[in-house]
């Protein structure tokens, strides 16, 4: 039992943090043959999501992971996860994973020097510490995604079955109920 971590670029080290602090085994996928290890779900984490989605795509990382999801890997993607995740970029052309039928849009709270720290209601967990940076939002969701979270009008995290998305960095508050929550949906809670 264990939870693959995206670990080409970004935030990883700190989702993995986590994980191993609630007893959760975890490894790195940094190229094809990572994917080869048997996992019960997958994290995308924080970071850049041109160059991460760059970077899967050299690394032949990007169709298999597409069809991992798509045949319902648990999956929990991180503000740049978001966006890898998204079948919609409003402000940007680029497609990557594709597989959450959403539209998001990036640096919707305008670029690092808009990070901020809040707090709001999360669906089932209750209210949660939130951490923007650079953060995208979901500007509009196709037919059976559940919003989780608003926050100031918008919307920053939704669920499609067996996808997570958030537009916040919930490995950066100390609060691991989102884990959690991921951590259930991927049969290991």
């Amino acid at each position: 039992m264990a939870i693959g971590v995206l670990a080409v670029q970004g935030a990883f080290i700190e989702h993995e943090d986590v994980l191993r602090s609630m007893g959760v085994d975890c490894f790195e996928i940094r190229k094809l043959s990572d994917l080869d290890r048997d996992m019960d779900g997958l994290i995308l984490p924080g970071g850049e999501s041109t160059v991460m989605g760059k970077l899967m795509n050299e690394l032949g990382l990007m169709e298999p992971l597409r069809r991992m999801i798509a045949d319902g890997m648990p999956v929990f993607g991180t503000c740049a996860g978001m966006i890898l995740l998204a079948e919609k970029i409003s402000n940007d052309d680029r497609k990557h994973i594709g597989t959450l039928p959403v539209t998001v849009l990036r640096n919707a709270y305008g670029r690092q020097l808009g990070s901020f720290s809040a707090e709001d209601e999360f669906v089932g967990i209750g209210r949660i510490p939130l951490e923007f940076i650079r953060a995208p939002c979901v500007e509009s969701c196709g037919p059976g995604v559940d919003v989780l979270c608003e926050h100031g009008g918008r919307i920053v995290a939704v669920r499609y079955g067996n996808q997570l998305a958030t537009a916040f960095h919930p490995e950066l508050t100390g609060d691991k109920s989102v884990h959690e929550y991921f951590l259930s949906m991927a049969g290991l809670l």
